[in-house]
């Protein structure tokens, strides 16, 4: 089969069946094409989702760009972009066409309210295994915890956060490579 049409199938699917934003996708996008298909490596795949992350736009679009760019150039991009969209579309159409019939229907809104459980398992499955893969222990977990009470309690920008952290962790850098050559000098 065709790889444009394959990975639009993969993405229409994984739009089709994901409740709960482009981070719930997140597990599925990586078992499909990092451990199945072995179509990018996890490595590549965590970089781009960092990228993905960002970039103004929707989540799950900017994954599919990211990864079908780097696969195929812009064919890659434009058909795994098409998957991932197309089926939001269509169910929103359907909402839409639906809407006043079903908003008042007890066993619609029970199923809404079944799903909110699943939907944060998902997008907890991806965070756990970035902290993983950026090497989160006990000694720099007050990083995210500060940042996030910093955003939550103290309505600081994430913006700022960013800066900071990136400024951050260049002076580490600097830090750690003087400190690597002093020790080589001293041998």
């Amino acid at each position: 089969m065709n790889f444009y049409i394959k990975s639009f199938l993969i993405f229409f699917r994984i739009g089709i069946f994901t409740i709960g934003g482009g981070y719930a996708m997140v597990p599925l996008i990586e078992t499909e094409l990092v451990n199945k298909r072995k179509w990018i490596s996890q490595s590549d795949f965590l970089d781009l989702m960092a990228l993905a992350q960002t970039v103004p736009g929707i989540f799950a679009v900017n994954i599919a760009i990211f990864i079908g760019y780097k696969l195929r150039k812009f064919w890659g991009a434009f058909w795994m972009a098409l998957g991932t969209i197309l089926p939001s579309f269509f169910i929103i159409l359907a909402i839409a066409l639906f809407f006043q019939q079903m908003k008042d229907n007890s066993a619609v809104e029970s199923i809404f309210k079944g799903i909110r459980p699943a939907v944060v398992a998902l997008i907890a499955v991806p965070t756990f295994k970035m902290a993983k893969s950026a090497r989160i222990n006990r000694y720099n977990l007050w990083i995210p915890v500060v940042s996030a009470l910093l955003i939550w309690l103290l309505d600081f920008s994430p913006i700022y956060i960013i800066i900071l952290s990136g400024l951050g962790g260049y002076l580490y850098g600097r830090f750690q490579r003087n400190k690597q050559n002093q020790l080589k000098e001293e041998k």
